[in-house]
């Protein structure tokens, strides 16, 4: 079977591209899987990506390549709109409703078609208009499920399936490092800044532990300023972006995250997949999708004096290493529904059952 996975760029460091790319692998030992990559910004993608899955891009965006036409976005559409027409696959996933819009508009309906939707999209007029030509949406959480399903009205039908984590074993943190990290795009949206006030209090309490973030954006002068008025420049660490954050967070003792929301939550997953409990926001769409109080992890209510909350939850941990080893055996448990062949053997299910 032939399986053709459409994605805006197969190249950055989003949790949903790694998502992809860990599915894409897996089914590749037992499928044709190639990746389609609308635009490309680099020379190799930031994640790895099995040797049997064929990667191919529509529009090269690497700098200092030339183009026919001045409009990259041009080019990219027309070339979209090409392939869709032509695509001669058993099955396209999609990636973001955009392009699952432009699928059912323009693939054949001999290709069974699904969209892979993480968020609510921000415009739902397109959305009830094309996706009843879907043949179905496939959802990453619960709330994605119920707010996919009542946004469609079942036409088409929508389905839970998780994440994949990457093949193979994951690495074990030991539990022993005095180390806290977290991961992920530095946005606004993740909200690191209130981590790192949360932070300033256990330094100021556990000045032996150090906190290690990961990652990159447009955030990080400001997180570097805040850092510097905090006095935190001996406690926390900016550690550069990793294509293997699993590795650095089996280093850690927890896993922090700030974030306001977490869509797909790949950061948190590759955290419980090491052992490593996690501490986070109870936001909307949140951490709580993975995060079960006591069992893998802690949630701290947001409001009034949720830097001090966060500081007390972190410090709990901290001072409490049984408790940690306790979290952390549930994350390893919760970890196992996230395994790539228990993903990918949904998927290939789902599938059979449309087609």
């Amino acid at each position: 079977m032939k399986i053709s996975l459409l994605v805006p760029s197969a190249y950055g460091m989003r949790g949903d591209i790694r998502s992809t790319l860990n599915l894409a692998t897996e089914l590749s030992k037992r499928h044709d899987v190639e990746v389609i990559s609308v635009k490309r910004q680099r020379e190799k993608p930031f994640f790895p990506v099995g040797p049997k899955v064929t990667m191919r891009w529509l529009f090269d965006g690497r700098p200092g390549v030339r183009h026919l036409f001045p409009s990259g976005q041009m080019r990219a559409d027309v070339a979209l709109w090409r392939t869709l027409r032509t695509l001669r696959s058993d099955v396209l996933i999609t990636t973001r409703p955009g392009l699952a819009v432009q699928a059912a508009r323009y693939a054949s309906r001999e290709v069974t078609r699904i969209a892979r939707e993480w968020s609510r999209p921000p415009v739902p007029g397109p959305i009830r208009r094309f996706y009843p030509r879907l043949d179905a949406v496939v959802a990453a959480t619960e709330t994605g499920l119920a707010e996919w399903d009542a946004l469609t009205g079942a036409s088409p039908q929508v389905h839970l399936i998780p994440d994949a984590l990457p093949g193979g074993p994951s690495p074990r943190s030991r539990m022993d490092n005095r180390i806290i990290a977290a991961g992920g795009r530095w946005v606004a949206a993740k909200a690191y800044d209130r981590l790192v006030r949360a932070f300033a209090i256990v330094a100021g309490k556990r000045p032996d532990w150090r906190l290690r973030l990961y990652g990159s954006g447009p955030e990080e002068k400001r997180l570097r300023q805040l850092v510097a008025d905090l006095n935190l420049h001996n406690h926390v660490y900016f550690m550069g972006t990793t294509p293997d954050l699993s590795g650095e967070f089996a280093k850690a003792s927890i896993v922090a995250t700030a974030s306001r929301q977490e869509v797909p939550g790949m950061t948190i997953i590759e955290a419980l997949g090491c052992g490593v409990p996690v501490v986070g926001f109870d936001s909307a769409r949140g951490p709580g999708e993975f995060l079960v109080t006591g069992y893998n992890g802690v949630l701290v209510p947001e409001g009034g004096g949720e830097a001090e909350s966060y500081a007390l939850a972190l410090l709990a941990l901290i001072d409490d290493e049984r408790r940690r080893r306790s979290l952390a055996a549930g994350a390893l448990s919760t970890a196992t529904r996230h395994a790539a062949h228990l993903v990918a053997e949904q998927w290939e299910k789902t599938i059979a059952d449309l087609r």
